[in-house]
């Protein structure tokens, strides 16, 4: 647990997202970020658990309605973090999201929420800026200095 940033009080809700990476030509590694709804900050693409859906399928599920990308997502989670989510109501409740790594084959014209957001690849220094949570920020970062000859 993280001293300091969450009030005991306060049990975080459970979401689901992806970390989506591509090879560059040069063999180096780009992430994609969408930008919210609402704010329009930069965040990866992520949402509730489904029922009857594996968390790591679930991810992959979001991806493609955000960000019209399809790929491998890996079981494996690469990490969590914490951020406070705005409600329609203007409530704020806590969520720690865990996130999978996705290799993205194919981004495509055509997604249900297209036209919502806007989506650009970026190296992952430049990425790990754009984000505000400092938790999603070390995930960029431990990401984009993994070795591409390791299989996830």
């Amino acid at each position: 647990m993280m001293a300091g940033l969450i009030e005991s009080s306060r049990e975080a809700r459970p979401q689901v997202g992806v970390l989506p990476m591509r090879r560059t030509p040069e063999g180096g590694t780009e992430i994609l970020l969408v930008t919210s709804r609402e704010t329009r900050r930069w965040i990866i693409p992520k949402g509730w658990p489904m029922k009857g859906r594996k968390p790591f399928e679930a991810a992959a599920r979001e991806a493609y309605e955000e960000a019209g990308i399809v790929g491998r997502v890996g079981k494996r989670p690469l990490g969590f973090y914490l951020y406070e989510k705005r409600l329609k109501n203007r409530d704020a409740v806590l969520c720690q999201v865990t996130v999978f790594p996705l290799e993205v084959r194919k981004q495509l014209k055509k997604f249900p929420e297209r036209g919502q957001r806007e989506a650009r690849w970026f190296s992952p220094s430049e990425a790990a800026d754009m984000v505000i949570e400092a938790g999603l920020a070390g995930l960029i970062r431990a990401a984009g200095n993994r070795d591409p000859k390791k299989k996830r």
